[in-house]
């Protein structure tokens, strides 16, 4: 069985009321049941991290790799400000799919640069909550090293 973390950056805990012309009206609960009900399909196990913080997600991510195979990571406004995250993910070895629920190369100019991508082993962007289910299809194919 596969064991995938799920973790959602700052505000994704507003989606659904957030600016709903980019982000669509889906909530965080309905993504996180519609990745449960596809993980529970695929033969994996699921667990899902949400946090405002930038600290709390670097110790999400430090604590995974005593457990996870995969990550899934929408680090949300921190895509573009965070070295922390990005070291935090570089320093473990578990491969990290990015997601984002808009485009983030057909916005503003700073929100085209991630600090994240380099360290990713692939980004899925602009497809809303299905952003979320592609990486999870990602998450089961991806040859694990072990």
């Amino acid at each position: 069985m596969r064991k995938v973390l799920v973790i959602h950056g700052p505000n994704l805990n507003l989606l659904g009321e957030r600016e709903p012309g980019i982000y669509g009206s889906t909530t965080l609960e309905e993504i996180n049941k519609s990745l449960q009900e596809q993980a529970s399909k695929s033969d994996v196990e699921l667990k899902v991290f949400q946090s405002n913080h930038e600290g709390e997600l670097v110790e999400a991510i430090q604590n995974a790799r005593h457990w996870a195979d995969v990550i899934i990571i929408n680090p949300a406004a921190y895509t573009h400000t965070s070295v922390a995250i990005r070291d935090a993910l570089s320093a473990i070895s578990i491969p990290a799919i990015e997601v984002h629920l808009s485009n983030i190369h057909a916005r503003e100019n700073f929100r085209q640069a991630s600090y994240i991508s380099p360290v990713a082993v692939g980004q899925v962007s602009g497809f809303g909550k299905n952003s979320y289910l592609l990486a999870l299809q990602a998450a089961v194919l991806l040859p694990l090293k072990k």
